[in-house]
């Protein structure tokens, strides 16, 4: 399989700090960081054992969320992937590795990454910049 593994939900916010305690105070999951740096606002918050994290995201334009898969390799996924009759939309990185999103003709929203910076979740983690 090209896609590995749903690591992350990326959600569009127009309150994160009220999303954020919704999802820890009344969902009981766990806070892994809140971070207001750079103009961006961002929660995560993990709600069950291995599950995608799901990052409540102030920046993130439109309404529906980005499901962000892992591949091996994000250039041989993308060819994989194209040999299909998909399209790319745009690469960009994130703090984890390199990633490709783009949109399905239902109009579903889809990133691939290749993880090359595995520490930078616990990085964060902790980090809390707002309440």
């Amino acid at each position: 399989m090209t896609l590995e593994h749903l690591d992350f939900i990326y959600t569009p916010s127009d309150d994160v700090a009220a999303d954020m305690r919704y999802f820890t105070d009344v969902l009981g999951g766990r806070l892994v960081f809140a971070i207001d740096a750079m103009g961006i606002k961002v929660a995560m918050v993990e709600l069950g054992e291995g599950s995608p994290k799901v990052l409540l995201a102030g920046h993130l334009e439109g309404e529906r969320p980005i499901l962000v898969y892992r591949v091996s390799k994000l250039a041989e996924a993308m060819a994989d992937l194209e040999s299909r009759g998909w399209t790319a939309e745009g690469t960009f990185e994130i703090p984890q590795g390199p990633c490709c999103s783009f949109t399905t003709p239902g109009d579903h929203r889809i990133a691939i990454y290749e993880l090359q910076r595995p520490e930078v979740v616990a990085h964060f983690a902790g980090r809390r910049d707002f309440a």
